[in-house]
């Protein structure tokens, strides 16, 4: 017999489906879940049920009706895509510079759940296929009528050190409604709360696994010291390893003529972010990979070419307000730090120095209430000079090192923040050319490393 005749036996197939489901509530931990066993029983042994109550059931000759079956086919999708995002994989997309090289503006990424264990859902009412919005209205897709606390299931690994990393935007639980991809503590810091809700308000508020999703590479994990010394990415007192698609801005001063467009399109270069400067004459911030600096360097038109790196006092946009912490530190995004990262379990004393570096994290990450009186630090009532951490943290920085805002501009990356990690990219568009010259041939099914 074939095993298309062997799985048409009922019990066969009852079998295969309860040990896959079994397999599943030992996943996810959750025991109460192997009362649906009971339901896998009802389908394909008793069915006392009709669970998939749209469904019509045609007698032998009667016509289909096509409504009816298309509606079947949507639910079953519906289903299947949705249980696949959660636990398994699912779509991304790109939606700014601050990763190329490595990483393009476009680029359709599919998101690896299972690498670092699926997030469970903590806002489980909400409309499948979008994540946080309706398209083009902007409006919330979602209710916060039932919220889970924060659980991860067991995955493949731990973040690691130069990763690709997807999470969501840790300064997102407070959005503007007119202007929703920029930070809204930024803001605040800048121009004042009224005078931000007035202007780009009214806010929204949003749950963990609601906030919109970023990608940046991970240059530090829990447990590690970080510093960034003239543009160099320093953990542990070691140097962070060479990757081909690292780029920083340079100043390129020419003859007093530009470069043709073809030689720095075929440099990589986005065209759209580029600018010339009469004055210099040249371009003030050409983004480029080490590897294209000395091609640069050797065009006849170019007079000289140095490294952006930013010292102390910094140029705008680097002033205290925008560099995490937001104090005095003599910090800049190109000599940063050091910065110890958060380790669940590790404990720190609490003092006038460290404060404004872990304070976000114990109060609006691990949910404490968190007050300073006096001199003197309250947590959840209790004086306290020292604290424990709950969860691990990272630290993420965006491979367009110049044109990134990331964790030296927002602070660490809580666990229950992470999504997974990019596997691969499927498909990739170049917004700034017109269809099919705007596909990149070159990207399609390319692994993300």
């Amino acid at each position: 017999m074939s095993l298309k005749g062997i799985y048409k036996n009922k019990w066969v197939r009852f079998s295969f489906w309860a040990v896959l489901y079994t397999l599943w509530v030992i996943w996810v931990g959750n025991w109460w879940w192997i009362l649906g066993l009971a339901v896998v029983f009802d389908i394909f042994i008793t069915k006392k049920v009709k669970w998939a109550f749209w469904k019509k059931e045609y007698k032998e000759g009667e016509k289909h009706n096509v409504l009816l079956d298309w509606l079947d086919a949507i639910i079953f999708a519906v289903i299947v895509v949705t249980f696949i995002n959660i636990f398994f994989i699912q779509a991304f997309k790109i939606p700014s510079s601050s990763m190329e090289s490595s990483l393009l503006t476009g680029d359709h990424l599919f998101v690896s759940k299972v690498a670092y264990g699926p997030r469970l859902p903590q806002t489980p009412i909400s409309m499948p296929f979008v994540h946080n919005v309706f398209p083009g209205s902007g409006k919330e897709c979602y209710s916060k009528a039932i919220q889970f606390d924060y659980r991860r299931i067991a995955g493949l690994g731990k973040v690691r050190r130069d990763d690709y990393v997807v999470f969501s935007f840790p300064n997102g639980d407070t959005v503007l409604k007119r202007v929703p991809a920029e930070d809204y503590y930024m803001h605040v810091r800048t121009a004042g709360r009224e005078y931000t809700i007035d202007k780009y308000g009214p806010i929204v508020v949003r749950p963990v696994d609601k906030k919109d999703h970023y990608v940046k590479r991970c240059v530090a994990v829990a447990g590690d010291s970080l510093r960034i010394v003239d543009g160099q990415v320093v953990v542990n007192g070691q140097p962070q390893a060479e990757y081909p698609g690292i780029q920083n801005t340079y100043r390129v001063v020419t003859d007093g003529s530009t470069i043709n467009p073809a030689i720095l399109e075929s440099l990589g270069l986005n065209l759209a972010e580029l600018w010339y400067s009469q004055q210099l004459p040249g371009y003030p911030e050409m983004p480029l990979v080490k590897e294209n600096v000395d091609k640069v360097r050797e065009l006849v038109n170019v007079v000289e070419v140095t490294a952006n790196v930013d010292a102390y006092p910094p140029d705008f946009p680097d002033s205290p307000l925008m560099l995490f912490p937001y104090t005095e530190t003599g910090w800049t995004r190109d000599n940063y730090g050091p910065i110890w990262i958060p380790a669940k379990g590790s404990t720190i004393e609490l003092n006038e120095a460290n404060l404004a570096l872990y304070s976000r994290a114990i109060e609006v990450y691990e949910h404490n209430d968190f007050k300073i009186e006096d001199g003197k630090v309250f947590i959840n009532g209790i004086e306290s000079d020292t604290y424990t951490f709950k969860m691990d943290y990272y630290f993420m920085m965006g491979d367009n090192r110049h044109n990134s805002l990331d964790s030296r501009y927002w602070g660490f990356v809580p666990e229950d923040h992470i999504v997974g990690k990019p596997v691969f990219i499927w498909l990739s568009t170049d917004a700034n050319r017109k269809f099919p010259s705007n596909i990149r041939w070159n990207r399609f099914l390319k692994l993300c490393k």
